[in-house]
């Protein structure tokens, strides 16, 4: 029988779930492949510290090179993270080559092309499942089972912590910094947690998906990213109380020519299948001109999702390496290997629905001097709502609707109001997504 030899990078949870589902499910892989995969070889900088899963005496090394340069292995897993060393590994497996196995978002987001582009010009594959949503097979649905569908459109929670935050500070009513410092104990969260709570996580992720989507590569310094520390549980409250949760979302919609693509918090109405994704949780909702709306949910992170989704991988590569075969299914489509990025939509030009709270010294007069100000840049109120005093400064939380409206036009009536003195804070500004999810 066949062997496909299997070579891992990074030994941590990830790495360690691919071995324990390699190990665990050898007899049902063998026969599903009609060949045995063999790992043999894991590199690591620490092969000391107990992960949970035995593996064979000889096989952990600290030489990444023993598994880069090895002969007789066929496919590398990456499973370091990170820019440097993880794309010097993953070209230089791919100069000797070897196929590879990724789940590095951020990677794939700043330099996919180059690397699919090298890739595709030795004859191996890049395969990277598990980069986005862990163990929700959303990478080879876009690249095979809409292949013959035009995608409209998508909108995901592509970040578990953030949804994790979000979800506690809705259930307890409790505040972000005290509901990190919980995710951070319970290990949903990073000691230094800047890429989960402020959208770059889940930003590298939509470049990913958008270019699937769209076949062509996006330039993220363009994508509009805004994260969720700035929530309180006073927004959260007032959502509820109009009929919506708050959640982060990555949001794609367009053609070919042109995309809007940003992640920020968003209000989702509280019917709607995504405002019921919690915990940590992920979920796409995927609009195909022909399909209609289609949604993926599951985990998106966590050694046995992410690691399924990495073994996904292996198996979809051992097949084509039975069968001789290779760049079957490419990053990019024929169509799209020279063109340019495709075109991202200025935020200033995007038009959507706003939620607005102000923060205003309690004096009459005050509602007519902000809608004079929002009227004047062309933003029509749909519902204006005032509560009670909050403190002895007599301070008060004002809540607004709009209609539609575009951004420009928002933050030019926002840089007037800002400068109120009527004014203790800054506007807190969410954006509305319903009429969008319900398309």
């Amino acid at each position: 029988m066949k062997k496909i030899a299997v070579g891992i990078i990074g030994f941590g949870t990830v790495g360690a779930g691919v071995a324990k589902i390699l190990k665990k499910n050898a007899m049902l892989l063998r026969r599903r492949l009609g060949a045995s995969i063999d790992l043999k070889r894991i590199a690591d900088i620490d092969i000391t510290s107990d992960r949970g899963v035995a593996v064979a005496d000889g096989l952990l090394t600290t030489d990444a090179s023993r598994v880069l340069d090895d002969p007789e292995i066929n496919i590398v897993l990456e499973l370091i993270g990170g820019i440097e060393p993880a794309k010097s590994f993953i070209m230089r497996a791919v100069a000797n080559g070897k196929h590879v196995v990724t789940a590095n978002k951020a990677l794939l987001a700043e330099h996919g092309h180059e690397i699919f582009s090298a890739a595709e010009a030795k004859g191996v594959d890049v395969a990277f499942e598990a980069s986005v949503a862990g163990g929700i097979p959303i990478i080879r649905a876009i690249q095979e089972g809409f292949s013959s569908d035009r995608v409209l459109g998508f909108f995901g929670i592509l970040n578990g912590t953030s949804n994790y935050i979000l979800s506690k500070m809705t259930e307890e009513n409790a505040d972000f910094r005290d509901v990190l410092q919980d995710a951070q104990k319970r290990g949903y969260a990073e000691a230094d947690p800047t890429f989960d709570i402020e959208g770059i996580d889940a930003m590298h992720k939509l470049a990913i998906l958008t270019s699937l989507a769209f076949g062509k590569k996006v330039a993220m310094n363009k994508m509009y990213t805004e994260g969720i520390s700035k929530i309180t549980p006073l927004d959260i409250a007032f959502a509820r109380e109009l009929g919506y949760k708050i959640k982060l979302l990555a949001i794609c919609r367009g053609t070919e020519k042109e995309v809007e693509a940003r992640v920020h918090p968003t209000l989702v109405p509280e019917d709607h299948l995504l405002s019921r994704v919690n915990e940590s949780f992920n979920a796409i909702f995927l609009h195909g001109r022909d399909v209609g709306p289609t949604m993926f949910y599951g985990k998106g992170a966590g050694m046995l999702p992410t690691g399924s989704a990495v073994v996904a991988d292996i198996m979809s590569l051992a097949r084509d390496i039975v069968r001789g075969t290779s760049n079957r299914v490419s990053f990019y489509p024929p169509s799209g290997r020279a063109v340019s990025a495709i075109n991202v939509k200025p935020m200033k030009e995007i038009r959507t629905r706003y939620y607005l709270r102000f923060a205003a010294v309690d004096r009459p007069g005050i509602l007519s001097r902000i809608s004079g100000i929002l009227g004047r840049n062309q933003i029509s109120i749909h519902s204006v709502m005032q509560k009670g005093r909050q403190n002895r400064g007599g301070q008060v939380p004002i809540f607004m609707l709009t209609h539609e409206a575009q951004e420009s036009d928002l933050q030019k009536a926002l840089r007037q109001i800002d400068r109120l003195a009527i004014l203790r804070q800054k506007t807190m500004v969410i954006r509305i997504e319903d009429g969008m999810l319900s398309e």
